[in-house]
């Protein structure tokens, strides 16, 4: 089941807590798409964090597009139409900062909810 955060909340936590809740995010996020995603098995969200420190954020940078290509996979699965700003969201999340990419992502997985009914996902 994924769970509804605010954006804003994202974003001023991430700021708040310099980079902190930005790394929970990451870790909490990876584990509840790992446990709807069943179509192949996805790392732990606490091995993505320590893969993206081991390689110095290289992993980071894959794990953001993948992210989303598993989001836009579950947009169809469940009859949504995908919005497929996969490069977009890694670019803004590299060059700009993680914090955009953790907003946008978000909003996607808050639409995802509130798209299907009672929090279950066809998969």
């Amino acid at each position: 089941m994924l769970t509804r955060r605010s954006i804003a909340m994202v974003i001023i936590l991430s700021i708040i807590t310099c980079g902190i809740y930005g790394i929970y995010w990451i870790i909490v996020t990876q584990n509840e798409i790992k446990r709807i995603y069943i179509k192949q098995p996805l790392s732990d969200g606490v091995v993505v964090f320590l893969l993206g420190i081991v390689t110095c954020g290289i992993y980071n940078i894959y794990w953001m597009y993948k992210t989303c290509v598993i989001t836009d996979e579950i947009y169809e699965v469940n009859g949504l139409r995908a919005s497929n700003n996969t490069i977009l969201f890694v670019l803004l999340g590299v060059f700009l900062t993680p914090i955009a990419y953790y907003a946008l992502m978000q909003d996607k997985i808050n639409y995802l909810i509130d798209s299907t009914n009672n929090n279950t996902y066809n998969f």
